[in-house]
Formats: C-alpha cells, structure tokens, sequence
C-alpha cells in the first residue's frame, strides 16, 4: 500500500531526511488479523521509494497465503513466534530473529505462538524494482 510518510517524518527537496520516530508516535490501526503502525513511506537520496511499517499478528493469524513481491523486504522480529515459509520451506522465526525476502520471493508468515507477534517490515525500491 501507499502509506503516507510518519509525522515528523521531514521531506528536504522531495527527499526523506534522518529522523528519530518515537514508538509512541505511531498511530496503532487495527486490522482483521492484529494492528499496524504505517512508520514512514518515501524516496530517499538513493531509493526510489523506502518503505516500513509495524506488524502485529494476533495467535493463529497469517500474512496471506504464499505471494511475492516485486521489492526487497527486511523483517525484524520484535516479539513472539512465526513460522516463515518461503516457497514451501517452513522455518521458525523468534524474538529478534531477521528475515530477508529477495524480490519475488514466495513467501508468508504464521504467527504459531500462543501471544501476539509484532516485527518491524522494511522495504526497498530501486530503479530496478518494476513499477506497479
């Protein structure tokens, strides 16, 4: 999605600038399966677009089934447990746990513990990455 650019997220020449986002600034937005909290969505001097948003996926919740997308994505694990699969292949994903997504990987997420799982999604878009 498009989510707009964090409050006090600062644009300088149609650019994002560096800033520090306080956790408490970011609006909690409930979804069918737990909340997210948009952080920021906006070129940068060298990516055409940076992307992150909050995940919160409540026990027994998923991503979807298997998709892909066109762009890089970093995920850092903040709490809980989700099982990972990408393209079949099933691993399990604790607190602090990363995960690298290369473009069209086919993969989504399971939150398989017994509290809410919430990770930090970080997407990159070059002049490479194709256009929607």
């Amino acid at each position: 999605g498009s989510a707009p650019a964090a409050s006090g997220i600062r644009l300088l020449d149609g650019k994002m600038d560096s800033p520090v986002i306080p956790w408490d600034s970011l609006k909690p937005i409930a979804t069918k399966t737990g909340v997210r909290r948009d952080v920021f969505e906006a070129p940068t001097p060298t990516l055409d677009k940076f992307h992150c948003h909050i995940s919160t996926l409540n026990p027994g919740e998923n991503t979807g089934p298997l998709h892909r997308h066109p762009q890089e994505e970093f995920i850092v694990i903040r709490e809980g447990t989700l099982e990972v699969n990408i393209d079949g292949k099933k691993q399990t994903a604790t607190s602090g746990s990363m995960i690298f997504y290369a473009a069209n990987a086919n993969e989504n997420m399971t939150n398989v513990g017994k509290t809410p799982a919430t990770y930090y999604v970080i997407q990159f878009y070059t002049a490479l990455t194709p256009k929607a």
